[in-house]
């Protein structure tokens, strides 16, 4: 049972980056592609792209999904802050394997990059002793909502703009 828990424990710390990911602030540029059916192309009507301010201020998130390795499932609620130049902050309850974390709302911080077509990536770090954890993301619903998939695992999520 120690080392279940020990287990748990360094997958709390290594997850906890996802926490950071929703911190967005301010003002939104227009967050929506529209594409042709020619293998994706994007065409210009409407789309006036993206950049690291279209993401500012607080979004929250929900994030799910599977551990490869030990096969733990992974819930996480993270409250996170977007600077628009591209930091973020936040705090997450990271959920793994049934399990509740060992610190509630654990904070965390760390940068993300938005490019013209919504499309980004972001790293987290979540404890000083953990690698950072990084996610790529597309940005929708005029900066409003994010998609996103975490790099490894099978994990994804959503995030919401908080009024």
């Amino acid at each position: 049972m120690e080392g279940n828990s020990k287990v748990c424990k360094s997958i709390t710390l290594g997850l906890i980056f996802i926490g950071g990911f929703g911190l967005l602030s301010g003002r939104t540029a227009r967050a929506q592609s529209h594409f042709s059916p020619d293998f994706g192309a994007h065409t210009s009507e409407a789309h006036k792209g993206c950049s690291n301010r279209t993401l500012q201020g607080d979004y929250g998130f929900q994030i799910e999904g599977t551990l490869f390795g030990p096969n733990f499932s992974l819930r996480t609620l993270t409250m996170t802050h977007f600077s628009g130049n591209g930091k973020l902050s936040g705090v997450d309850y990271v959920v793994v394997n049934g399990m509740p974390p060992l610190e509630e709302w654990r904070p965390s911080s760390g940068t993300y990059k938005i490019n013209p077509d919504c499309t980004g990536s972001a790293s987290i770090e979540v404890a000083p002793d953990a690698p950072p954890l990084s996610y790529h993301f597309v940005v929708v619903s005029n900066g409003r909502k994010i998609l996103l998939v975490v790099d490894g695992d099978a994990i994804n999520g959503v995030a919401y703009k908080v009024d």
